[in-house]
C-alpha cells in the first residue's frame, strides 16, 4: 500500500523548470534513496513533499494522517524553540503525543486513586505503553549518544550549539517523533564514522518510510532498498540500493543509446525516401515515407545526456611537474596539537602525537570521532597552526598542498576567474580552459565569490589547489558539499597522482579506494 504518490509533479522558477512531470510512489515501511548531482532539484521536490513549497503542477497524494518529517541540510534549532529549552528537551519534544499523554496521566493521578482506578485512566494508559511511552526517555539518550551530542551538551540551550551540532540534535528530534515518513537531505554531513554507522543501523531497523538524498554512496548501499534518481528535471526509479543502481543506470543508458541510434538511422532511411520518391514526382510513395518519418520521429527516445563531471588535471596549471621530494615528507615527535594562550587565557591542548612519519607517496587517511582533533593535526602539519610542543619536521623539496574543512579562508580577485589568476600568472583563455575542467563554464567564471554554493566554492578550492606544484596533499574532508561525480573524479585523481597525501575524512567509500593506511 502506497503512503506517498507523485503525479506529474512539475515546479519551475520564471523560465527555468526544476522538475517536469515527476511520477513515483513511496510504500509503506520502504526506504528509498534520491540522487542526481548538485542542482538536480533533490531539496526542491522533499521540500514539496513537507508541503513547505507547492508545485506548480501535479498531484501529491498522502495517507490519511501520515505524519511527515524532514530534516534540512542545516537546521537551525534556535529559530524555532524557546531560548529557554534544553537540547534534551527539544529532542524528548519530537514525541508531541506521546508527552501529551504523560501530561494527562499525570494530571489524574494528582486527582488521587478514584481517577487512576477508571476505565479512561487505564485506556490512556495502555495507548501510552503501546507508543513506547515508558522508554521515551532511554529512546532520547540513545539518539543524542548515537549521533554524538556529548552527555554535558543536554542541558545547554539550542543556541550554544554549533550548526553541526544543532543539526545533529534536529536529526534526533525526528528519530524520537518516528514519523510515519521520515524525510532527510543530506543527514550524515555533521557524522563521524561512529555516528554514521549508528545512523545506519537505526534507519535499516525503521518500519516506516525514509526517504534519505545523500552523496555518501556506503550509506546508501546500507540503508536503502530503492533509488530515485532525479536527472534532467525527471524521476526514474530502481531497485535495489546504490550499487545495484548504478549497474541498471549504465545498462539503461546503454539500452537507450542504442535504440536511439537505430531510429536515427531510419529516420536518415526514410529522409532520403522521401526526398528520392519527391524528385521521382512518385507522390503516393512520397506521402507514405513522410507518414513513417513522422512517425519515427514521434517515437523517438532522446539519449541520456552525459553529465558533466569534474576533471582533475594530471599537471598543475603552471605545466610544471611537482619536484621529487625527500623519502620522508613528514616527521612528527613530541607534538602537542592545541591553541596557544590568548588575552590572558591559557593554552588549550587538542591532541598528542609522540611519533609519526609519512614517506614520500603515502596514502594516509586520518580518522576519529568529531572533535578528537584531527583538523587541528592537519593545520599543525599545515603551518597553519603553531605546535604547543613538539617538532614537524617537513622534508627537503617537499611543496604542500591544504584545504581546509571550513572552505572560508580568502581568496584574491571578485569572481571566480579573478580568484584564479590572482595566484596563477595565466592568460585569461587558459584560466578559463583550466577552470572548465572544476564544472566552471561560460558566464560562471565571473560568479562573484561570495556568492558561491557550498560545492562551488569545494571545487573553486580544489582548482587553487591545483595551479602550484603540489607533492603533499593535506586535504580536510575534500568531499564535502560534492556530489557523487565530482567525489568519483576526485577519488580517481588522488589514486592516479604520486603526490604523498594525508586525508581526513568520514566518507568510507573515498577512503577505501584511496588510502593505504589509517591513522586512528
Amino acid at each position: 500500500m502506497s503512503i506517498l504518490r507523485l503525479d506529474g509533479v512539475r515546479r519551475e522558477i520564471g523560465d527555468f523548470v526544476i522538475l517536469d512531470s515527476v511520477s513515483a510512489a513511496l510504500a509503506r515501511g520502504e526506504r528509498t534513496g534520491l540522487v542526481g548531482g548538485n542542482g538536480a532539484g533533490k531539496t526542491t521536490l522533499l521540500e514539496i513533499i513537507a508541503g513547505r513549497e507547492e508545485a506548480d503542477a501535479g498531484a501529491i497524494h498522502t495517507a490519511k494522517g501520515m505524519r511527515v518529517g524532514l530534516l534540512t541540510q542545516e537546521a537551525n534549532l534556535d529559530r524555532h524553540f524557546a531560548e529557554a529549552s534544553t537540547v534534551r528537551a527539544v529532542v524528548r519534544g519530537g514525541a508531541i503525543e506521546v508527552e501529551r499523554m504523560e501530561r494527562e496521566l499525570a494530571e489524574l493521578e494528582a486527582r488521587g486513586a478514584e481517577a487512576v482506578q477508571s476505565p479512561g485512566y487505564a485506556a490512556l494508559r495502555d495507548r501510552f505503553e503501546a507508543a513506547d511511552g515508558y522508554s521515551l526517555d532511554q529512546r532520547v539518550a540513545e539518539s543524542l549518544g548515537g549521533l554524538g551530542i556529548a552527555t554535558e551538551l543536554w542541558g545547554h540551550k539550542p543556541s550554544e550549539l554549533s550548526g553541526g551540532e544543532q543539526t545533529r540534535v534536529a536529526l534526533a528530534r525526528l528519530l524520537v517523533a518516528d514519523p510515519d515518513l521520515l524525510m532527510l537531505d543530506e543527514p550524515t554531513n555533521h557524522l563521524d564514522i561512529a555516528a554514521l554507522e549508528w545512523l545506519e543501523v537505526t534507519l535499516a531497523r525503521r518500519d516506516r518510510g525514509l526517504i534519505v538524498a545523500s552523496h555518501d554512496r556506503a550509506f546508501l548501499d546500507n540503508v536503502v532498498e530503492r533509488i530515485w534518481e532525479l536527472r534532467e528535471r525527471r524521476l526514474t526509479t530502481f531497485r535495489g540500493a546504490y550499487s545495484a543502481y548504478l549497474i541498471q543506470r549504465e545498462a539503461a543508458d546503454a539500452r537507450a543509446r542504442s535504440v536511439a541510434g537505430s531510429t536515427d538511422a531510419a529516420i536518415k532511411r526514410e529522409q532520403e525516401l522521401v526526398q528520392r520518391y519527391r524528385n521521382q514526382r512518385k507522390h503516393v510513395k512520397m506521402h507514405e515515407h513522410e507518414r513513417r518519418l513522422e512517425g519515427l520521429r514521434a517515437s523517438r527516445i532522446e539519449t541520456p545526456k552525459r553529465t558533466a563531471q569534474l576533471s582533475l588535471p594530471g599537471s598543475s596549471l603552471t605545466g610544471g611537474a611537482p619536484a621529487r621530494s625527500a623519502e620522508i615528507v613528514v616527521s612528527l615527535e613530541g607534538v602537542l596539537c592545541g591553541y596557544p594562550a590568548a588575552d590572558g587565557t591559557a593554552a588549550v591542548p587538542v591532541t598528542r602525537v609522540e611519533r609519526l612519519e609519512i614517506r614520500r607517496g603515502d596514502r594516509i587517511g586520518l580518522v576519529g570521532p568529531n572533535g578528537a582533533g584531527k583538523s587541528t593535526l592537519l593545520r599543525s602539519i599545515a603551518g597553519e597552526l603553531p605546535t604547543l610542543d613538539g617538532f614537524v619536521r617537513i622534508g627537503k623539496n617537499v611543496m604542500p598542498g591544504y584545504l581546509s574543512q571550513l572552505r572560508d579562508r580568502p581568496l584574491g580577485g571578485v569572481d571566480v576567474l579573478g580568484a584564479l589568476t590572482a595566484v596563477a600568472p595565466v592568460t585569461p583563455g587558459q584560466a578559463r580552459s583550466y577552470l572548465a575542467r572544476f564544472l566552471f563554464r561560460g558566464d560562471d567564471v565571473q560568479k562573484p565569490v561570495s556568492e558561491l554554493s557550498g560545492g562551488e566554492r569545494s571545487r573553486l578550492e580544489l582548482a587553487l589547489l591545483g595551479v602550484g606544484a603540489v607533492n603533499l596533499l593535506l586535504l580536510d574532508e575534500p568531499t564535502n558539499h560534492l556530489d557523487i561525480g565530482a567525489r568519483e573524479a576526485l577519488e580517481a585523481f588522488l589514486r592516479e597522482t604520486e603526490a604523498s597525501q594525508i586525508i581526513v575524512s568520514h566518507d568510507r567509500r573515498l577512503l577505501e579506494s584511496t588510502c593505504e593506511r589509517l591513522w586512528v
